[in-house]
């Protein structure tokens, strides 16, 4: 670790803190409804859509209508992207002649971008066409994310209305979030990725000569526009199978560190958006502490780890840190932070193999998911699974001083807590219960390229992710089968919505309470003492239920010596 590494640390997490209240206030102002710059231009459109789709825009609905509004949005949205992919060999934009993509691939890929995990069990520069990369992934990468945006701003009007019976409307909050946040920002920000040199073109994959006089195909296409909001709304599915290692996507120092904002910026910001929602700046501000601890603890033992190397690479002589599988143009700071960053917020883009991190390196991308991807999270996403944990950290607070929890004015009863712990332990069951089938089966068991605890390791790896809705993968594990892409597929949709509707019956729940005034005994919930409980029941409830997992796989690699990162069988 150098002092320069912990430089750029500091500075990536001041920018991201120095945006957080803009961006916050800003969305505030789009989620109420209320007058914003972009409003006379795109105030006609909003009311344009609402009338062709016969929506009331004043007309708000239960907690049950708006979650059956959400699941009939994605149940279609997940059809259409099925057929699409199925049938792209037969539609326009296809230059490079792919082919229909495999039933089982089909499923697995429209189950990942539905849902916001973008796990890709293919080469997207070698399975998809223009159309389907634009029409259908990238169109989902908007959708999913301003869903989870959505979601969280409905529970956090549960937390700040009383005696109502309504969260908002799921299609005026989907269509605000997706017109005024996500498309403005993502038009300024692929302008931004064009300039550094990504590619954004319709045309054919290219050949170049090379310097020793070979010719060389590179597949190019739309791929700046993809790369923004996979960045932006933390979606992670890259146009080419390097994701953000490949130069098309990822091509100078500069680009990397706005992509490394990018994927905090709005999470971080919601925040914001719930002291503001809430009427108290400071409760955003304490959330967003307790992420931010978690987050440089992870960074630090990333960082360590790898510029620490492993000792069999160190007994090769190759010292100076771990550089397997990362970018020259990167290092190992770079590559370390943006792994860090990628899975706290559920995005899943990589610029470095994952896989050949060291054995504590890899293990804090894996905690990172398994608590939950709270820290930061996904956008929306990322607020809504914290808040969860707020909750049950509140009961756990009341156990202590022996009276009723309150948070914000509400009582946290047991119809709360009950909710928030089926919200956080469908995570475990299905991270689990699919790794141990998959450890126990022939076709799960052919699917990893090491031996022992690193092997064991990647199917934790792939199903942690999928769960979590993350999408990024220890690279070493060959999952596009029928057993995986089905698996894994699945993995996706209980992990997502097996969490959202929990937290959505607690907005509803909540939102019909009365408001109870604050006294001498309430707890307050803006200081370091509950950012410090916050941390340790997050911490506490994730080593419960992963401790088993994890001591099977990176810890075992580490305490052996190291030896199985991306060894051969034996380690």
């Amino acid at each position: 670790m150098t002092l320069n590494g912990w430089i750029q640390i500091a500075l990536f997490c001041a920018v991201v803190v120095a945006l957080a209240r803009p961006l916050g206030g800003y969305m505030t102002r789009v989620f109420a409804g209320k007058h914003t710059l972009l409003s006379p231009a795109l105030g006609p459109i909003e009311r344009g859509l609402y009338r062709a789709a016969g929506i009331d825009a004043r007309q708000e609905q239960h907690w049950l209508a708006y979650g059956l509004s959400m699941l009939t949005f994605h149940v279609l949205g997940f059809l259409a992207l099925y057929a699409l992919l199925r049938i792209q060999a037969a539609l326009p934009l296809n230059p490079d002649g792919q082919t229909a993509v495999a039933p089982d691939l089909a499923f697995n890929t429209a189950a990942s971008f539905v849902t916001n995990t973008n796990w890709q069990s293919y080469g997207g520069e070698t399975t998809l066409s223009y159309l389907t990369q634009m029409l259908g992934l990238t169109h989902q990468n908007f959708l999913s994310a301003a869903t989870g945006i959505a979601l969280a701003v409905g529970l956090v009007r549960g937390f700040s209305r009383a005696s109502s019976r309504t969260i908002g409307s799921f299609w005026v909050d989907l269509t605000r979030t997706t017109l005024y946040v996500l498309l403005p920002l993502c038009i300024v920000y692929t302008l931004f990725l064009v300039s550094q040199g990504i590619p954004q073109t319709l045309g054919a994959a290219v050949e170049a000569t090379t310097l020793e006089g070979a010719k060389q195909t590179l597949a190019v296409g739309p791929v700046a526009s993809q790369v923004a909001i996979k960045m932006l709304g933390t979606n992670g599915g890259g146009f080419f199978n390097a994701n953000a290692a490949h130069p098309f996507e990822n091509p100078t120092a500069l680009a990397n560190f706005v992509q490394m904002v990018s994927i905090f910026a709005l999470g971080a910001a919601m925040t914001n958006v719930f002291g503001r929602m809430v009427g108290d700046e400071r409760q955003g501000w304490a959330i967003l502490a307790a992420m931010a601890v978690l987050f440089l603890a992870g960074t630090a033992i990333v960082y360590g780890a790898e510029s620490a190397g492993s000792p069999v690479l160190n007994g090769l002589g190759l010292t100076g840190g771990n550089m397997e599988g990362k970018e020259v143009r990167f290092g190992i700071l770079a590559s370390a932070l943006f792994a860090t960053i990628t899975t706290a917020a559920s995005c899943g883009a990589v610029n470095a193999m994952h896989d050949s991190f060291t054995a504590l390196g890899g293990m804090v991308p894996l905690i990172n998911m398994q608590l939950g991807e709270i820290i930061v999270g996904g956008v929306g996403a990322g607020l809504y699974g914290i808040l969860v944990f707020v909750i049950v950290t509140i009961f756990v607070a009341g156990l202590m001083v022996g009276r009723t929890p309150e948070y914000l004015g509400k009582k946290i009863e047991g119809r709360e807590v009950k909710m928030a712990m089926l919200a956080i332990l469908c995570l475990p069951l299905m991270m689990l219960g699919f790794t141990a089938l998959a450890t126990v089966v022939v076709a799960g068991l052919a699917g990893p390229a090491n031996a022992g605890p690193h092997g064991f390791s990647e199917i934790l790896y792939a199903f942690t992710s999928a769960a979590a809705n993350n999408g990024s993968a220890f690279g070493g594990l060959t999952a596009n089968t029928a057993f995986y892409n089905t698996t894994l597929g699945l993995g996706m949709l209980f992990g997502r919505f097996f969490v959202i509707v929990p937290a959505l019956a607690i907005a509803g729940s909540l939102a019909a309470k009365k408001t109870v005034p604050a006294s001498a005994g309430t707890f307050p919930t803006d200081s370091g003492l509950f950012v410090g409980l916050l941390v340790g029941v997050i911490l506490i409830v994730g080593g419960l239920t992963f401790f088993p997992a994890l001591a099977l796989g990176p810890i075992v690699e580490h305490l052996a010596g190291g030896l199985g990162q991306t060894f051969p069988a034996g380690g």
